[in-house]
């Protein structure tokens, strides 16, 4: 890939999904919930990509001598095949942001050791597959560790995929303010960054007890001239500053939590999507299944509203 390509791969990404998170494949084939069809569905409905979100510490993916587990290289290699074999832009993401954020130092090597496995692993595959080298940096590992940490792991990445899309993010989570703390490599312009948003959290985040919320529901999003206005606010100072650094944006993350009403998530969800696509940037909604769902697998169907916000010529 050369270096003007970067942002048409943005553009191939275009309208994504979160997949795999929180699936029991990674330690039990058998008890899969997501299975080769899904895939299929994905790329039926008009998604572009799929952002596989990878916890190789939480789920054996790594032993005591930093080596990357047969079984799940396995079952990563099945869902890398699946997503390409769908036309799926694919992204792998390193998605162990707990730890990574509560002890950065003492996990940074097998952090390392995961990016030189998987780039030897990966380095042979399409263009279409893509690293994102850290999900949401947090806590102790601070904006400034951050530079620190992700560019030695682009270096250890460029030594076995020289040209492949990497996606970095800045530091606080991914927080669209914190992008004029995130310093890249200038010679390195195979760089797409990643925000995430949820904002109002009170809103996207009502009912959900791992942020405080757990009590606090009953929030609507109304789509007013206010609602919108902020949201169109914090996405042009993100818009300024890819200007400003020429690079291309992708909104990893966006949704709204199932305790909120149907009706303020489409609302919700149907205008942070539209207006990533008028800035060009493209996105990955949070997430297929398990929470914040567009696909409800144990009724085998589409969240229909969901979807139809997503990809509103869809029906």
């Amino acid at each position: 890939m050369g270096s003007s390509d970067i942002f048409r791969m943005n553009q191939m990404i275009g309208r994504g999904v979160n997949v795999l998170g929180y699936d029991p494949i990674w330690k039990n084939r058998l008890k899969a919930r997501m299975n080769d069809k899904h895939f299929k569905l994905i790329k039926q409905a008009g998604f572009n990509s799929v952002r596989i979100n990878l916890h190789p510490f939480r789920d054996m993916g790594i032993d005591d001598k930093n080596r990357m587990t047969k079984r799940w290289l396995e079952t990563l290699d099945w869902a890398i095949e699946q997503s390409l074999s769908n036309g799926l832009v694919t992204i792998l993401d390193f998605h162990e942001f707990g730890v990574m954020g509560e002890d950065p130092m003492g996990n940074k090597e097998k952090f390392l050791a995961v990016w030189r496995n998987l780039g030897e692993h990966c380095k042979d595959c399409p263009d279409k597959v893509v690293f994102e080298i850290l999900n949401e940096p947090n806590k102790q590992l601070t904006p400034e560790l951050w530079n620190q940490f992700f560019v030695e792991a682009l270096a250890i990445i460029r030594e076995s995929n020289p040209s492949r899309a990497v996606i970095v993010g800045p530091g606080n989570w991914n927080n669209i303010d914190s992008l004029g703390d995130l310093v890249l490599p200038e010679d390195d312009r195979k760089i797409i960054v990643t925000v995430h948003y949820y904002r109002p959290m009170e809103f996207t985040h009502q009912g959900a007890s791992w942020v405080g919320l757990k009590d606090k529901t009953g929030v609507e999003w109304k789509a007013s001239a206010e609602e919108k206005q902020a949201i169109i606010n914090d996405f042009e100072k993100a818009q300024a500053w890819a200007k400003n650094h020429d690079r291309p944006l992708f909104l990893g993350e966006f949704g709204a939590y199932d305790k909120a009403d149907m009706d303020s998530r489409v609302r919700y969800i149907g205008f942070v999507a539209r207006q990533a696509e008028k800035l060009s940037w493209s996105w990955a909604y949070w997430q297929f299944d398990s929470d914040f769902i567009v696909y409800d697998i144990q009724n085998d169907k589409w969240v229909t509203p969901i979807l139809n916000a997503l990809i509103p010529s869809k029906k």
